[in-house]
């Protein structure tokens, strides 16, 4: 379920002293059902790639003409990403941050895990069009138990970087966004343990 930008900008997550010079794109209330200590597998999760939607056949194709259009215009060349066109926001990590470890890699290798805390995990990634930082946080639910939030902020590149935030967010919105949700929720009841 889409949330509000303040459900994401009210938290006291420790993001909010690294990136605050980028916006909140998106809130989302991830369907993760679970307890206290169950951040850990949601990490997991994300860095296996097991939250992306691969399955339906629209991500897939979307992602491809994405990736296509950026091999073309070089959006995604190496000059063009961390430590090339922007600087790695690890540089800006306090140093309680930067001593521990940054979490778990992505699978795929798109995004770089930042860093991990008991209920927060922030991994970036650069290109051409933007910088770009995911965020899953490990929220009480309101019920006694737990859920993820996944919250997306962006540092769009110039007028390149605004004007394709604006052309992808339709797509974003009616198709990649609720095929990713549905893919996280059954990838997390699938691998619920039974009690």
């Amino acid at each position: 379920m889409k949330l509000a930008t303040t459900a994401h900008t009210s938290r006291p997550w420790r993001i909010h002293e690294i990136a605050h010079d980028f916006r909140v794109e998106d809130v989302w209330a991830l369907p993760t059902p679970g307890g206290p200590d169950e951040f850990p597998r949601l990490v997991r999760q994300f860095a296996d790639g097991r939250h992306s939607g691969e399955s339906s056949w629209v991500s897939r194709v979307l992602f491809a003409i994405r990736w296509k259009l950026g091999a073309l215009l070089g959006w995604d060349a190496s000059d063009a990403g961390l430590g090339a066109r922007v600087t790695s926001l690890r540089d800006r990590l306090p140093s309680d941050l930067r001593d521990r470890p940054a979490g778990e890699d992505f699978r795929d290798g798109l995004f770089t895990p930042l860093y991990l805390t008991d209920d927060e995990w922030a991994a970036e990634l650069a290109n051409r069009t933007m910088h770009g930082v995911l965020h899953i946080g490990w929220v009480p639910d309101g019920s006694g138990g737990h859920r993820g939030q996944m919250a997306v902020l962006v540092k769009p590149n110039g007028l390149l970087g605004r004007a394709y935030m604006a052309a992808i967010a339709p797509f974003r919105y009616t198709l990649v966004y609720p095929r990713m949700m549905r893919s996280i929720g059954q990838n997390w009841r699938r691998n619920t343990p039974t009690p």
